[in-house]
């Protein structure tokens, strides 16, 4: 595989996009009527993602925009404790809102979650708050497609994207579509696309790919052919991913994974994806292959689906290896 990273920068990892407060019910097989109480955590893909790999050992930073209210003062203080750099945060003006996201976990098979995303900080992020010697001091460069809903927030993902091509960051996206904060799946498949063409790695579900060939390649769902378009642009890897069926990889060299998936207690399938990309991110960083990686990826979401939470469950480099060891002398 091409995929290479600079050395001797400041982060390994800069990720990009939303953040948030999850507030998860600390009741579980409850429905929401019946909830006496929620605590709350980091919440938003990316920044779960950076959570993952701060936890990880991975010299993490963060660009995105807060409000400035209480809720920002959570964040900040959970980034800080977690050894996330906070330099690429900026705040919005007074008015806008933190994402809040609100869990009701009626069972294993069944939760609902309630996002109040009304005027929220982190798609007033503009071209202006992006600092190019952050994202010069970063060896990859990881943003979350939903900053691709909205402007300015569009123009700020386009203009770090520019800034990590011009001082050699690897850049990665995580599809993380979320259907809420677009207009429609045409204007999706559109900017989803554009930024596609500059990304060395993408991550995603077989339906996330699905809306990106909306347009460019209606009707395909051919994991095959969808990889082989991408690898006409920039991109070196292709992750898709099938939920329970696991995942697989593809790398411009030709070469295709098949991902593997742990047996799991399930309780909390929410961040699932996001840890995944965390191990991801750090197995890439470490020289690993795809295939590597991706089992990496699937331990890390089957640790996380047996916790009541996401970002604060996300594994330590000691606990992943533990559990792929134990399944792997399981036979797994």
């Amino acid at each position: 595989m091409e995929l290479s990273f600079p050395q001797n920068r400041r982060f390994d990892v800069a990720a990009l996009g939303r953040v948030g407060i999850d507030m998860y019910a600390n009741d579980i097989n409850c429905p929401m009527e019946e909830i006496r109480s929620f605590s709350p955590y980091i919440g938003g893909s990316p920044a779960n993602i950076a959570m993952g790999t701060a936890k990880l050992g991975l010299k993490t930073g963060f660009i995105g925009k807060i409000a400035p209210d209480s809720f920002s003062r959570f964040i900040l203080s959970r980034f800080q404790r977690a050894g996330i750099d906070t330099e690429g945060l900026a705040y919005s003006a007074p008015g806008a809102n933190t994402q809040i996201a609100v869990s009701e976990l009626l069972s294993p098979e069944k939760a609902n979650i309630i996002f109040y995303r009304n005027h929220v900080a982190d798609l007033l992020l503009e071209p202006a708050d992006i600092r190019e010697e952050y994202i010069a001091g970063a060896k990859l460069l990881m943003i979350s497609g939903t900053a691709l809903a909205a402007s300015p927030s569009r123009e700020a993902v386009f203009t770090a994207i520019e800034y990590a091509l011009r001082n050699q960051t690897c850049i990665m996206m995580d599809i993380d579509y979320r259907p809420f904060t677009w207009k429609s799946k045409e204007e999706a498949a559109v900017y989803y696309d554009l930024a596609c063409e500059k990304c060395d790695v993408l991550l995603g579900t077989r339906e996330e790919f699905d809306v990106i060939e909306g347009i460019a390649c209606p009707g395909n769902r051919d994991d095959g052919k969808t990889d082989a378009r991408l690898f006409e642009k920039r991109a070196k890897a292709v992750v898709i991913k099938h939920g329970k069926d696991g995942s697989t990889g593809f790398t411009k060299d030709g070469a295709v994974y098949e991902g593997v998936v742990f047996p799991a207690k399930v309780i909390n399938t929410f961040g699932a994806g996001d840890a995944y990309a965390a191990s991801f991110i750090s197995g890439l960083l470490e020289g690993r292959d795809v295939g590597e990686c991706m089992r990496y990826g699937a331990a890390a979401s089957s640790i996380v689906i047996s916790k009541n939470d996401c970002s604060d469950a996300m594994p330590t480099r000691e606990k992943q290896t533990l559990y792929l060891r134990e399944h792997q002398a399981a036979g797994r």
